[in-house]
C-alpha cells in the first residue's frame, strides 16, 4: 500500500485532527492518552523516548512504550542526532502508530548535554540527513515539532527546509529555544502565521493555549490546521471540551484507566500532584496526604479523603459555581480552587493583565506559600519518624553480656567470655593468653622467664671460667 503523504495523510489516516495534545517526557502515557481522548483530544502523541536506548534496550521499550488498539490516531516522538540510530528506534514502533515525530524543540538542558532537541536547529544539514533517511525508508510518514528562531525570516528558511527533506506535519511552538522556565513568555502567534503561509504541508501551532477559547482564537489567527497543547492539558485534559470540571472527578476517572493499564506509580503520582496543583497550594493539609505515598494503592486511600474534604468544601463555599472573568484581561478567568483550570506563571500573567506589580505580588505569596507548605510537610514526617521511633520495641542484644561489667555484649571467641576491657584485666590477673582479644599475659610471662633463665644461664658459665 501507497505511504499518504501531506494532506492526504492529514485527512485518511489522522482523520483532520483540530485538537492534539502534546508529547510530554513521562506525563503522555497511555492511561492520560486515554484520559485524553475520552475528553475531547483528537490526536495523541507519546512521550518523547531517546532513539539511542529506545534502538539498543528491549527493557527500555518495554517499560516505556505501551499502545493499545484504541489508542489511535498516535504518533511516537523521538529525539536523536544519529540518522541511522533514530531510523533504527523507529522500525520498532512503525507497525504500532500512525507516523514517527523528531524532536526539534526541547530547550531543556538534558537536551543540550544530549545535542537534541532545540539544540539541533543550527544544523541543517544533519536535520535534513536525519528526516529525509526516515521518509525514504519509513512505511508511515515523518513529522516534526520545531522552535521558532528571534528572525521570522530564519523560521521561514527552517520551515521550507524540512517541507523538503520530508516532513509531512510540522508543528510549530513559537517560542524560542530560550524561552523556558521563568522566561518562558509568550508564544509569537505572528510567526506562527507567516510560517503557515510558507509551507504546503499541514501544521500544528503549540504555545499561549490556556481556555477552549483561546484553541478557536489560535486556529482564526494563525490559520493552523490543529492546536497542540502541553502544560495546560495536564491541569485540565477536559480542555477540548471547553469545560472546567472538578478536579476529583478527574482524578477519579485517570486512577480508573491508570488501574486498567497497570501504569506505574511514579507516573500516577505525578499526574495526581498536576491535577491538585491548585487544590495544594490552598490546602496544605490535603497536600500533605500525597506526601509520603508509595505505592498506587496508597494514592486511591488519599484520593478518598481528599475527595471528601473537596466535595464537603465545595457545597459550604460556592452551591452554584459561577465563573468570573478579570476586569483587566478577557482571556483570565477566576476558579474556586477545586476546578481544573491552568497554571499560570508570572510571565504569562503579566501580560495577560498587564498588571506587572500585582503579578510580582501574588506570584511572591505562591511562593511563600509552597516554602510553607513543605515546611510543614518536613516538620510533620519528622514528627511521624519520631513517633514511629518512640512505638518501637528495644532492639535485643545480638549477643550475651559479658560476664565481668555485665554492661558491654561480650565475645564468643574469649577464653573468659567478656569484653575486651574486662578480658586485659582478667588475662593479666590470671596469666594467660585470649587470642581473641590479643592479650598474650602467659606468652609474656613465659618469655621473660626464658630470658631471665638464659641470662643466668650465661652468667653462671662466665664464673665458672674465670674460676678456673
Amino acid at each position: 500500500m501507497k505511504k499518504l503523504e501531506g494532506y492526504d495523510f492529514y485527512r485518511e489516516v489522522l482523520g483532520s485532527p483540530r485538537y492534539v495534545v502534546a508529547p510530554m517526557v513521562d506525563m503522555s502515557e497511555l492511561a492520560w492518552r486515554e484520559l485524553s481522548r475520552n475528553n475531547g483530544a483528537q490526536l495523541c502523541y507519546t512521550p518523547m523516548f531517546h532513539s539511542s536506548h529506545f534502538a539498543q534496550s528491549a527493557t527500555y521499550r518495554r517499560d516505556n512504550f505501551q499502545t493499545c488498539p484504541e489508542d489511535r490516531p498516535l504518533i511516537v516522538q523521538f529525539c536523536g542526532n544519529d540518522p541511522q540510530t533514530v531510523l533504527e528506534a523507529a522500525r520498532y514502533v512503525e507497525g504500532h502508530c500512525d507516523a514517527v515525530d523528531l524532536n526539534l524543540g526541547c530547550p531543556q538542558g538534558i537536551a543540550k548535554r544530549g545535542h537534541y532537541g532545540a539544540f539541533l536547529q543550527d544544523e541543517w544539514e544533519l536535520i535534513s540527513s536525519i528526516v529525509s533517511l526516515l521518509h525514504k525508508e519509513l512505511s508511515i510518514p515523518v513529522t516534526c515539532k520545531i522552535r521558532v528562531f528571534s528572525e521570522v525570516e530564519k523560521t521561514i528558511e527552517y520551515a521550507k527546509m524540512l517541507e523538503k527533506a520530508g516532513c509531512q506535519l510540522l508543528t510549530v511552538h513559537g517560542r524560542t529555544r530560550e524561552m523556558k522556565g521563568a522566561q518562558t513568555g509568550i508564544a509569537d502567534w505572528d510567526q506562527i502565521k507567516a510560517v503557515r503561509q510558507a509551507i504546503k504541508i499541514p501544521m500544528f501551532a503549540n504555545g499561549n493555549i490556556l481556555y477552549f477559547e483561546d484553541v478557536e482564537r489560535c486556529l482564526v489567527a494563525t490559520g493552523v490546521d490543529g492546536v497542540m497543547t502541553a502544560e495546560t492539558n495536564l491541569y485540565n485534559p477536559a480542555l477540548f471540551t471547553g469545560k472546567n470540571p472538578n478536579v476529583w472527578e478527574v482524578v477519579d476517572d485517570y486512577l480508573e484507566i491508570a488501574q486498567k493499564h497497570n501504569t506505574g506509580f511514579i507516573h500516577v503520582k505525578a499526574h495526581v500532584y498536576k491535577l491538585y496543583n491548585i487544590t495544594f497550594q490552598i490546602r496544605h493539609d490535603l497536600r500533605n496526604l500525597l506526601a509520603n505515598v508509595h505505592t498506587v494503592q496508597d494514592v486511591l486511600d488519599a484520593q478518598q479523603v481528599i475527595k471528601a474534604a473537596l466535595i464537603e468544601t465545595s457545597k459550604k463555599e460556592c452551591a452554584d459555581v459561577q465563573v468570573q472573568r478579570v476586569e483587566t484581561c478577557a482571556n483570565f478567568k477566576h476558579f474556586p480552587y477545586w476546578v481544573c483550570q491552568p497554571y499560570f506563571r508570572s510571565t504569562r500573567l503579566e501580560a495577560l493583565t498587564g498588571d506587572k506589580v500585582k503579578v510580582e505580588t501574588d506570584l511572591e505569596a505562591t511562593l511563600r506559600a509552597e516554602r510553607k507548605s513543605r515546611k510543614e510537610a518536613k516538620r510533620l514526617r519528622k514528627a511521624a519518624l519520631y513517633q514511629k521511633a518512640l512505638l518501637k520495641p528495644a532492639k535485643k542484644r545480638k549477643f550475651a553480656s559479658c560476664t565481668g561489667c555485665k554492661q558491654n555484649p561480650k565475645s564468643d571467641k574469649c577464653i573468659h567470655q567478656m569484653c575486651k576491657r574486662c578480658c586485659i584485666t582478667k588475662t593479666l590477673e590470671v596469666v594467660v593468653d585470649c587470642e581473641q582479644h590479643h592479650v598474650m599475659a602467659k606468652s609474656r610471662a613465659d618469655r621473660i622467664n626464658a630470658e631471665k633463665i638464659e641470662s643466668e644461664t650465661k652468667n653462671s658459665v662466665t664464673i665458672s671460667a674465670s674460676g678456673v
